[in-house]
């Protein structure tokens, strides 16, 4: 294990040295969840999405599955550490069969799905189940969609080159994308998706965020968000 700091280093987590590591992405989906009562994300690793969107949102109540039990208990761990286990607990679960007590919908639900397809597998099992997605990405998304509450968000970071894909799996409107390049002038790696269910606000395609400068620091709008400091506003309209 190691202990990593998140938000300036106010957050602890410790996960895995091998395997799955959470980092920019978790802090980044964190960011763009909007406020909300009650959260819902599916595959929690360690916890660190989890965590910071608790940080930022002290009246949020956050419920983490992962179907890793060992990272389960680990994530509960890292909640105790944070004085968050009051409001933040993780359960080991598949999200396609959820135990009857968490099919229910919430207010925001966030996720970080597999996006590796065939071919790109880790050696590392931990590692490969986090990354594999076995042509399941539409399916993250359907799940994620069904367990939000009529008016509230699913948020999800996706690779970019598959962006395409999961706007296939979603609806037609109420959706929001902004884009995550390395710096100004490069593709983009990542993406955030947000969608607002059952709003009828058109497709948007946000202006997007440079995470580093030509110096290779982060820039001023992504320190601020890694410190804690900021969120991502994606702004799907209640229509």
């Amino acid at each position: 294990m190691s202990e990593e700091r998140f938000l300036g280093g106010s957050l602890i987590v410790r996960q895995p040295e091998k395997g799955f590591r959470a980092g920019l992405d978790a802090v980044m989906l964190a960011a763009a969840v909007p406020q909300g009562a009650t959260a819902l994300e599916l595959g929690a690793g360690a916890g660190t999405a989890s965590l910071c969107l608790a940080a930022r949102l002290p009246a949020i109540t956050i419920t983490g599955i992962e179907i890793d039990p060992e990272l389960v208990r680990l994530a509960n761990g890292n909640a105790a550490a944070n004085a968050m286990q009051e409001r933040v607990r993780f359960a080991a679960a598949n999200i396609f069969a959820l135990p009857l007590e968490f099919k229910r919908e919430y207010d925001c639900v966030l996720a970080n799905p597999p996006f590796h397809g065939e071919g790109q597998a880790s050696p590392d099992p931990g590692r490969a189940r986090a990354l594999m997605d076995d042509g399941a990405l539409g399916d993250w998304l359907a799940a994620g969609l069904k367990r939000t509450i009529s008016g509230g968000t699913f948020t999800a970071i996706l690779r970019a080159d598959r962006l395409n894909e999961a706007l296939a799996a979603l609806p037609l409107t109420g959706v929001s994308v902004l884009p995550l390049w390395p710096r100004t002038g490069e593709a983009a790696r990542r993406a955030l998706v947000q969608v607002r269910k059952c709003s009828n606000a058109a497709f948007c395609l946000l202006p997007g965020l440079s995470l580093h400068d030509n110096s290779g620091a982060y820039t001023p709008q992504a320190d601020a968000i890694l410190r804690g400091q900021a969120a991502l506003a994606l702004g799907v309209p209640r229509l």
